[in-house]
């Protein structure tokens, strides 16, 4: 297993069109998870009762991050708010699922086509003719096309200029809805729990994000700080991405379980804020959570509301376990790769003055720095 995954990452690292492609395929996996997944969810997900259960006590894990950021209806008629909805058009529960299988299989079909076929002049060097990535414009481009989706969501998407708003709530869970937000541009903006705040935070990185796309597509770095940093280093870029992920794994792990403005209640069950200010009783919670391990505590109504006396988690919780547990591989796969390629003539046994040593002719003998040639 450790030949394969070392002969494919050694091709995958001298391929540059099929590194694209194992890029490609990584989203066409991603994308028809989530895809397929809501469409398991919406088979199972009984929605008559969204007040008493709702789904977060059903276990839905896709479904809440589909309302979260706007979509409440579905093409069965029902909306989760409550109510018969007609018209729906292509956004639905449904038609995000199928957008994202279509995005996933059109991916599948670009992975194999990169895979086989090498036809992209951007890996060719303009002056030589030979294959070669310039991965600081390649920075760039990546910087410059995330931070337009960044401002295109916080200016049109979240303030409902072209696009629904947000799932928002407050603290108790009472007011939770999908709605427009406008920024704000004061200190307040910086309380976790403003949803104001979300607005303009993704104007203002997204407005600073292309301007430093911008730069990084017309500036190179100087020499000292690309040999330095190493950044023709395909390893590098390895590196630096994991970071990014790691980075941001920890980040909406904590989020997501104290609680946010992005994560509202009614979607992902109460968070350990509405638990640290006591809006229910920890130390009752706590035996019954104990007694639940050796059976029933009390009797539970089978028929009507389908319980068996089971303790389980939730999708908030599932999704802070699973954040937390993937972020600390990429940690140490960051610190790993950074290390390798920032001491890789270290790891690799070479000095890197060794070529002043064996230089044909610089010695009389060779190796000897005793008896270096004198210059006429």
């Amino acid at each position: 297993m450790g030949l394969t995954w070392y002969r494919v990452h050694t091709i995958v690292l001298n391929d540059l069109d099929q590194l694209l492609s194992v890029h490609i395929m990584h989203t066409a996996l991603v994308a028809g998870w989530a895809g397929l997944m809501a469409l398991y969810e919406l088979a199972v997900f009984d929605p008559s009762d969204p007040v008493f259960d709702p789904m977060w006590r059903q276990g839905m894990f896709v479904i809440p991050f589909m309302n979260r950021l706007g979509i409440t209806n579905s093409w069965g008629n029902w909306s989760i708010t409550g109510g018969t909805v007609m018209n729906l058009g292509i956004w639905s529960y449904k038609g995000v699922a199928g957008a994202h299988i279509v995005f996933s299989e059109l991916c599948f079909l670009a992975a194999i086509r990169h895979w086989v076929y090498w036809y992209l002049e951007i890996f060719y060097d303009e002056r030589t003719g030979k294959p070669s990535l310039d991965l600081p414009k390649i920075f760039g481009n990546h910087l410059f096309l995330s931070r337009v989706a960044c401002f295109g969501f916080g200016a049109f998407h979240v303030t409902g200029l072209y696009g629904p708003g947000i799932g928002v709530s407050n603290p108790y869970g009472l007011t939770g809805k999908v709605q427009p937000i406008n920024p704000v541009w004061g200190v307040e903006g910086f309380d976790p729990f403003v949803p104001r705040g979300i607005a303009s935070h993704h104007i203002a990185a997204g407005t600073l994000g292309i301007q430093a796309g911008l730069f990084d597509l017309r500036v190179h770095p100087p020499q000292r700080l690309y040999k330095g940093l190493h950044m023709k280093n395909i390893e590098t870029v390895l590196s630096s991405s994991i970071a990014a992920v790691f980075f941001a794994a920890f980040v909406v792990a904590g989020t997501m379980w104290y609680g946010l403005e992005t994560t509202p209640i009614e979607l992902f069950r109460p968070t350990h804020y509405q638990w640290d200010q006591r809006y229910s009783d920890p130390a009752t919670v706590k035996k019954h959570a104990r007694c639940a391990q050796l059976g029933e505590i009390f009797e539970l109504d089978r028929a009507t509301l389908k319980s068996d006396g089971v303790f389980r988690s939730s999708p908030r919780g599932w999704f802070t376990f699973g954040h937390a547990s993937f972020s600390l591989p990429f940690f140490f796969g960051h610190i790993w790769h950074s290390a390798k390629t920032l001491f890789r003539d270290v790891f690799a046994g070479i000095d890197p003055d060794l070529d002043a040593q064996v230089e044909f002719g610089a010695f009389q003998k060779l190796g000897d720095l005793t008896t270096k040639r004198q210059e006429a």
